[in-house]
């Protein structure tokens, strides 16, 4: 009884003051912003993990029958090649390297250019007894000049391609570096948006200068879109677009005689992911490449662990697996095609047997 009566008078008193529990206050806001950030998460979590499923399938199967070397391959040298760091001996062991594999074109480091576009032939001393050298130990293996520089495209700082002066400079330092005997120009500009028409109109111009020396223009290209209009997304996102759409990685294949994929630096985690990147990629690449321009898939001859790169995941094995899939399904017996090393000092006995064991046979 006596409890009932306690009962009785909280019950009076809460009447009297109008007080509630603290269990009956409501806090609607609270609820709205754990829904609001449960619908972000599942957006952004949702489509992304959809995405790696269908990569993880991408990998799955058998590559076709005699996708292998076209012997259209490729390597990216160091800038030891042209400065006096090598010698003859360096040569010989490359070539007992080379020996027997696929490549045909050495991209040796000559830059960079200047941000005004121009190249002081203090940067490629050596040029004419590196060529001579390997020819002399390579014969039929071209020595293209590896140049390129950091675009002003996401900072103040950088070469800039919309100044017409400045695409002048780079043409004239092409024309130069041919007249030095390189057999090719290469070139490697970074960060280059999707669209840049100042780009392609760079290009016209040195395919010319090229052809008039008999020479090749060769390309290092971003990574096309994985899902359309993907770059304007992350462009968007993040100030740094870093992938081309499938149309302009076409416009830029037409204008040159090799263009070599940047296929690493995924931020995939596991090989199977990266295998299946590198199968869509080559798919997506090989669907607007012309039959007679040399596409190249390039391939992670380098170990680091920083955003965008997990060396266990990029991995020669899986890079070469998933080329020889996306070949397999989309253009197998495409006769204008290889894979690009990436690099040559940052390679391991690893790279090099995976390969010639996987890729080379």
């Amino acid at each position: 009884m006596a409890e009932q009566a306690g009962v009785a008078e909280e019950e009076t008193e809460r009447e009297e003051t109008g007080r509630e529990e603290p269990r009956a206050r409501r806090r609607p806001w609270l609820r709205w912003a754990w829904r609001v950030a449960l619908t972000l998460v599942l957006v952004l979590l949702v489509p992304l993990l959809a995405g790696e499923i269908a990569l993880r399938a991408n990998y799955t199967g058998d590559p076709a029958d005699g996708t292998y070397t076209r012997h259209k391959d490729a390597i990216w040298l160091g800038h030891a090649w042209v400065d006096g760091r090598k010698s003859d001996p360096d040569v010989e062991t490359l070539a007992r390297r080379l020996k027997d594999t696929g490549i045909r074109d050495l991209y040796v480091h000559s830059g960079p250019l200047e941000h005004d576009g121009t190249l002081p032939k203090s940067a490629y001393p050596k040029v004419r007894w590196l060529i001579a050298a390997v020819h002399r130990d390579l014969p039929g293996v071209r020595v293209q000049a590896w140049l390129g520089d950091k675009l002003a495209t996401e900072g103040p700082d950088g070469l800039r391609l919309e100044r017409p002066g400045t695409r002048a400079a780079v043409v004239r330092s092409t024309r130069e570096i041919l007249t030095a005997g390189f057999e090719g120009a290469h070139f490697d500009l970074e960060p280059l948006h999707s669209g840049d028409r100042n780009y392609l109109s760079l290009l016209d111009d040195l395919r010319s200068v090229t052809r008039d020396h008999g020479a090749l223009l060769s390309v290092a290209a971003h990574q096309i879109d994985p899902v359309p209009a993907f770059h304007s997304f992350w462009g968007t996102t993040t100030g740094h677009p870093k992938w081309w759409s499938q149309s302009f990685f076409g416009q830029v294949a037409r204008r040159v005689d090799q263009i070599a994929v940047m296929s690493y630096d995924t931020m995939q985690p596991l090989q199977s992911l990266y295998g299946g990147y590198v199968a869509q990629q080559t798919s997506l690449a090989l669907e607007v490449t012309p039959a007679d321009t040399d596409l190249l898939m390039g391939l992670p001859f380098f170990h680091e662990n920083r955003f965008g790169h997990w060396a266990h995941a990029e991995t020669v094995p899986a890079a070469v697996h998933g080329v020889r899939l996306g070949l397999s399904r989309t253009d197998a017996n495409r006769a204008n095609f290889g894979v690009a090393l990436y690099v040559d000092f940052a390679a391991t006995e690893a790279d090099w047997t995976a390969y010639k064991a996987d890729w080379v046979r």
